[in-house]
């Protein structure tokens, strides 16, 4: 490799005598500054001067060797500045194109290696310093040195366009080294908050053991993380920030959460408590309502709700029951079983009044049809009539699609009108039918509408 290559020869290393030799010395100049300087300040050399062609080749070739050596540390410099930026691909990606970028770096190392061996053998092979340096030898040199110097700077240029063609993968990867430490050190942070949460939450007397445990389960994580991403790599190490962060910040949400928890579900017990208590004395009064529908309507009217009182009854107690449960999980802490058997307590209340209205409100619907059926007749005429003017807007004959339901529903109204006909009219069934004839026109009508707007 280059690094290898830019040690030179022994003799080009050796120490100059004379006054000059030593103060360049003492200045610590750099080898070729030195090989640079005019051979009128040799000092106290031995060197005999020859004027004329010799003295010319030699000069050529000496600039030859220092354009070469530039050259060299140029290529040197920009290859150790590559491989860093590889180095950084590397440790980030392992796309296929990172991979290949790899690969194709290796493979220029190679080619750096053959002419940087080419400079050195150029080097080696030629003393510019001898003092019986013929023109030819020193023609030669010049000519191997700038050949070298020609070889070096086409790699270079190999190099620079390699270089350029990194650009999207290096940016890439630098980006996620600069998430990284970011990264880690938000995923501290919330696990030292979460802790302090779990600390304030324990300390208000709540056990909190369930988020002790998840917090315990991300200590390991933790560990990997002070590991570096230089073990577990820096996409891995990334994506486990994130997760402990995500983690620990919902623990302690949860745990800050936890007092407000445990006093909304002592308050959310009071209330279903209350409630249940409530519909005891509502369920008391279902059967009296069941008399007068016995009484006043046909069996059709009323006979659905029948069981309604013993199985509000036995609604109530079980939800009682599962208030007790609840109050029990809430003693011992267990968070989410008393939230959940809460739930359980009121939908089972949730439909227990549902029935024990449905009583109430049956005889209520009963007692205004009973009293004046015309208004429940007008009603759903109305409503068919809205949904035939929609229908015909526009239009000489309606759509049959429209017209069908609509006729069929004319005449489903007018057999439940003739239902009220008789000595025991059947109310209930003629309160079903009218409703039912209504959510057909409703039906309609909106059906009208989606058509129409969506060919606007």
């Amino acid at each position: 490799m280059v690094a290898r290559a830019r040690r030179l020869p022994h003799r080009f290393r050796r120490r100059r005598t004379g006054p000059v030799g030593d103060a360049l010395t003492l200045m610590g100049l750099p080898l070729l500054a030195v090989l640079a300087l005019p051979a009128a300040f040799a000092g106290g050399g031995t060197r005999r001067w020859f004027g004329g062609r010799a003295e010319s080749q030699r000069a050529e070739a000496q600039t030859a060797k220092d354009d070469a050596a530039a050259a060299f540390y140029e290529l040197d410099t920009a290859q150790r500045d590559l491989r860093i930026s590889i180095e950084t691909i590397a440790a980030v990606d392992s796309s296929p194109a990172a991979r290949r970028a790899v690969t194709d770096f290796e493979a220029l190392g190679r080619r750096i290696d053959e002419v940087s061996h080419q400079y050195i053998s150029a080097v080696d092979a030629h003393d510019l310093d001898r003092d019986d340096l013929e023109a030819s030898a020193a023609s030669r040199a010049r000519t191997e040195l700038t050949a070298a110097k020609t070889e070096l700077g086409r790699v270079k240029q190999e190099l620079d366009r390699f270089a350029e063609g990194l650009g999207p993968l290096l940016g890439k990867a630098e980006t996620q080294l600069a998430r990284l430490a970011p990264a880690v050190e938000r995923a501290r942070q919330a696990l030292l908050a979460a802790s302090n949460a779990l600390d304030a939450a324990r300390g208000a007397g709540l056990a909190a053991d369930d988020l002790a445990t998840r917090l315990a389960t991300l200590g390991p994580e933790l560990t990997r993380l002070n590991q570096g991403a230089g073990q577990h790599g820096v996409p891995q190490t990334l994506d486990r920030a994130a997760r402990v962060t995500r983690e620990a910040e919902a623990v302690r949400a949860e745990a800050e959460r936890l007092p407000e928890r445990a006093a909304e579900i002592g308050h959310r017990l009071v209330s279903l408590r209350t409630r249940a208590q409530a519909l005891t004395t509502r369920t008391e009064q279902v059967e009296p309502v069941l008399s007068e529908l016995r009484r006043r309507f046909t069996a059709a009217c009323w006979q659905d709700l029948q069981h309604v009182p013993e199985q509000a009854t036995e609604s109530v107690r079980q939800a009682e029951r599962k208030l007790a449960e609840a109050q029990t999980a809430r003693d011992e802490q267990r968070w989410p079983d008393a939230t959940a058997l809460l739930s359980t307590v009121r939908a089972l209340l949730n439909s227990t009044d549902e029935a024990v209205s449905a009583a109430g409100d049956r005889l209520r619907q009963l007692n205004a049809v009973q009293k004046d059926p015309q208004q429940e007749i007008e009603r759903t005429r109305f409503a068919i009539r809205d949904a035939q003017r929609l229908a015909m807007a526009g239009r000489n004959t309606p759509d049959p699609r429209h017209a069908r339901p609509l006729d069929e529903a004319v005449a489903r109204l007018e057999r439940a009108i003739a239902t009220l006909e008789g000595r025991h009219p059947d109310y209930w069934h003629f309160l079903t039918e009218t409703e039912a004839v209504r959510e057909t026109a409703a039906h309609v009508v909106a059906q009208i509408r989606e058509e129409r707007g969506a060919g606007h």
